[in-house]
């Protein structure tokens, strides 16, 4: 006679409900908590240094510069009158019929918006959507 008791062999089962739930709210979390920028929303294609260091080898680059009173200067001439006919023509003579030529553009820090936008509008109007505007950076104290 056998008396000791049988062994039975262990199966060990593996609850996979558990890990799935776990992963199910650690994906609902992420999900949630992602912050969204409304930048990621605008389609902008920006230049490559490379491309536009070329092009500067070939072409000039038109300066507009508006001062704080509004007034705009092109190529450091001072325009005889300061609305957007008088800007566009100049642009027109200063580009030579190239829509490619960049423009860049300077502004005062207290210009008037609306000044900086007509600039924008004029080089609009002739077709030249190669704008730049020029900044400086802020010193830290």
């Amino acid at each position: 006679m056998n008396i000791r008791p049988q062994r039975r062999k262990r199966t060990v089962l593996v609850d996979m409900t558990p890990l799935i739930d776990v992963v199910f709210l650690l994906l609902i979390f992420f999900m949630v908590s992602t912050t969204f920028d409304k930048q990621t929303q605008l389609k902008v294609d920006l230049p490559q240094v490379s491309q536009q260091r070329e092009k500067e080898k070939d072409q000039k680059a038109i300066e507009v510069v508006v001062d704080r009173n509004g007034h705009y200067y092109l190529n450091d001439e001072e325009l005889v009158k300061h609305d957007r006919q008088t800007l566009q023509r100049a642009l027109r003579k200063a580009a030579g019929g190239r829509l490619d030529t960049p423009i860049l553009v300077t502004s005062d820090r207290k210009a008037p918006f609306q000044a900086v936008i007509t600039v924008m509008d004029a080089a609009g109007r002739l077709g030249m959507d190669h704008l730049s505007f020029l900044t400086r950076l802020e010193q830290q104290p």
